[in-house]
């Protein structure tokens, strides 16, 4: 093939093009990379999520396939912090380009973790603890993925429900608390669009890129119903709304430059015990950086909130301090901070009041803080702590934690850690408690099974544990004992009597964690006693117990007393029925009985006389051998010479058998043969007779 001189030129020009298309291209997307990183470093990640976006799909996994694996971690990175599902596959593309840092695989094991996809995760704690195998967090995450089969078995009582009073269309609603001790005013941060006279205020977010957060309250009234939610009277700021419009033209006309301004958010609010200062979170950012976050207070007066003043409570102003929480007596304030002195992402603190003036801040201690995120502290009437945290086992994301002061440790700094379990918790992010008053009821906030991860507000509730015991007083033959009682003895003090119903039943409600004596009596009736216990109980739960009473006057039959064929030992199965006769003996101490064994009519009488009796003293060895003293003890053999006369329950099991009939020989012999070994059955029986009611009174 002949090729010209002019043609070969052409071929160069183009290569020469595009070489130089494709350096002008490398240098474009590093410039962008670049501004990507330098907006992920000043905090705005929605705007940087979006720049590397676009880079990503631009870049050559073979000749960039470092640049792309960095581009696809920070990607990661953003969509974490933005709450997005989609920081899984971001963190999986940088472990397929070999993303060179080893915490891709925390990263990622957290994100599956957060989707609830347990199994993966494990493969990537496991990888990362190659190299970091004492990590806290690691270790914490990849127990709590093998054992949250186990956990969702054994849910908690309390019930969990999305609130539709204070969640509004797809914007996102969290960190509810209560005004004052009333419960009557709930406060909670939401970026659903202000209004302005007839027209929303549109207000987005440097760092999001959605509307920015906002404090709304809402008020419950007369007919117990949440009215209409509105910004709470006078904390409004319109110079804010001012900057922020000034703010959004700025961005309109530069395309794109960082604003001089931003538009200030307010959020995660507590209030003092008389509900008349305010405290909350607040940030805003300047010339395009996040400047962090601080803690202002507002005081109430005349119906509105007056102007806010920062809370100091480091001597560095540039330290961010958010979610104030506030402890029943008024004089320590909890919050969280990334202060210097922490362990690590952001740590729960502390800080007492000192007179007039905060004291100084204190770490809450490597218990409750790890190297991931304490936050949303919340403290309980009874002064226990709840808080939300990703770095302690949990089922993936922020989960609620309650924290209870060790009282048996040395140490005042000692806590005992309970994960709040389901339904409380989820793979997702479950955060910021509020409590009504001292009971176990108040809302919190969840962004589960939200594919986008908008937080929205749910109901929690504690059902009261009732426990009930009920049952039936009745007679060895199933008649019911109209005049029984039973008394109820605790280990807590209780000591009470109870009179059953007319038709001899009873219902009784008992206490938690209690170990209850049930002694049943009624007049002419030997006692009964057993026990009941609700202690450990974790849910409601009604207790049955009848009890039959034996008859003082009239022979009584002792159940499952078995003997070897034509012998008097007692064979195994008889146990459960003589332990019964030692319980009936001790409960009812003084008492004396005559023990009788009875035979059936087959075979010889002198032989059946002398069985009986070898077979009622089997019966009184057994009890003195079991502690009965024997002077209470009389065993008898009557052999077939008083036969058994049909009662109640006799007669209503074997409809052939008449009520009162006795199975003599002459009526057991007109029947035939199954019924005639049915009534040999009942005849062969062991009895007992109370003798005497006063033995060890005199």
């Amino acid at each position: 093939m002949n090729i010209s001189l002019r043609s070969i030129k052409n071929i160069l020009f183009l290569c020469t093009l595009c070489i130089v298309a494709l350096s002008v291209t490398g240098c474009s997307i590093s410039k962008r990379v670049a501004r990507a990183d330098k907006k992920f470093a000043i905090g705005e990640y929605y705007t940087a999520a979006d720049i590397y976006k676009k880079c990503y799909s631009q870049l050559s996994p073979k000749k960039q396939r470092d640049m792309k694996a960095h581009v696809a971690f920070r990607q990661g990175e953003c969509y974490r912090i933005l709450n997005s599902p989609r920081a899984a596959q971001s963190y999986q593309n940088a472990i397929r380009l070999k993303y060179q840092d080893s915490i891709v695989y925390l990263r990622a094991a957290q994100a599956l973790q957060y989707q609830g996809k347990y199994k993966e995760a494990i493969k990537h704690y496991e990888t990362y603890m190659i190299s970091h195998p004492d990590d806290y967090v690691a270790r914490a995450g990849l127990y709590a993925c093998k054992k949250v089969d186990e956990w969702k078995k054994d849910p908690s009582r309390y019930k969990v429900s999305l609130s539709k009073d204070f969640n509004y269309r797809k914007t996102a609603n969290f960190a509810p608390c209560f005004a004052g001790e009333e419960g009557n005013v709930l406060v909670f941060t939401s970026n659903r669009q202000l209004t302005k006279g007839k027209k929303k205020t549109k207000r987005p977010s440097n760092i999001t890129g959605q509307q920015v957060f906002q404090l709304f309250q809402t008020r419950k009234n007369a007919a117990g119903k949440w009215e209409e939610i509105k910004q709470p009277e006078g904390l409004y700021n319109e110079q804010a709304e001012e900057e922020s419009e000034t703010a959004q033209q700025s961005n309109d006309s530069t395309a794109g430059k960082s604003s001089k301004g931003g538009a200030a958010e307010m959020g995660v609010c507590c209030f003092s015990p008389d509900g008349k200062t305010m405290y909350f979170t607040y940030s805003k950012a300047i010339n395009g950086q996040d400047q962090g976050t601080k803690i202002m207070s507002s005081q109430r007066a005349s119906g509105e909130w007056g102007e806010p003043q920062e809370v100091k409570l480091f001597h560095d102003s540039t330290i961010s301090v958010a979610h104030p929480s506030m402890c029943p007596t008024g004089d320590t304030l909890y919050f969280v901070s990334d202060a210097p002195g922490g362990f690590g992402g952001k740590d729960i603190w502390f800080v007492e009041l000192d007179g007039t003036e905060w004291g100084v801040p204190e770490n809450m201690g490597p218990q409750i803080n790890t190297t991931n995120d304490e936050m949303f502290p919340t403290v309980h009437a009874d002064g226990s702590l709840y808080f939300s945290s990703n770095g302690h086992p949990g089922y993936g994301g922020l989960d609620i934690f309650h924290a209870i002061k060790d009282t048996t440790a040395k140490d005042s700094t000692k806590y005992l850690l309970y994960n709040m379990g389901t339904p409380l918790n989820s793979s997702g992010d479950d955060f910021a408690m509020t409590f009504e008053g001292n009971s176990q009821n108040g809302y919190f906030s969840s962004n589960r099974g939200d594919r986008k991860g908008t937080d929205q507000i749910y109901r929690f509730e504690l059902p009261e544990m009732v426990f009930l015991l009920e049952g039936a007083i009745t007679d060895n033959f199933g008649e019911n004992l109209s005049d029984g009682a039973l008394r109820l003895v605790g280990d807590d003090g209780t000591n009470t009597k109870v009179q059953v119903r007319r038709d001899g039943t009873f219902k009784i409600k008992l206490k938690k964690d209690v170990q209850y004596v049930m002694l049943a009596t009624a007049r002419g009736y030997l006692n009964q006693k057993q026990t009941v216990t609700t202690v450990g109980a974790k849910d409601s739960k009604t207790y049955h117990q009848d009890f039959q009473l034996a008859s003082i006057s009239k022979p009584v039959g002792v159940d499952n007393i078995f003997y070897e064929f034509a012998k008097w030992e007692l064979t195994p199965e008889s146990e459960g029925g003589l332990q019964a006769l030692v319980k009936l003996l001790n409960d009812n101490p003084n008492i004396t009985i005559e023990l009788s064994a009875h035979t059936d009519m087959k075979g010889d009488e002198a032989f059946n006389k002398t069985l009986s009796e070898k077979r009622a003293q089997s019966v009184c060895n057994y009890l003195v051998a079991h502690g009965i003293a024997r002077d209470r003890l009389s065993p008898v053999g009557y052999g077939k010479s008083k036969p058994q006369t049909a009662d109640k329950q006799i007669s209503e099991k074997y409809k052939f058998i008449p009520k009162g009939q006795v199975l003599d020989e002459a009526f057991i012999l007109s029947l035939p043969e199954k019924q005639q070994e049915i009534c040999n059955q009942i005849n062969r029986r062991t009895e007992f007779k109370v003798l005497k009611t006063t033995y060890g009174m005199y």
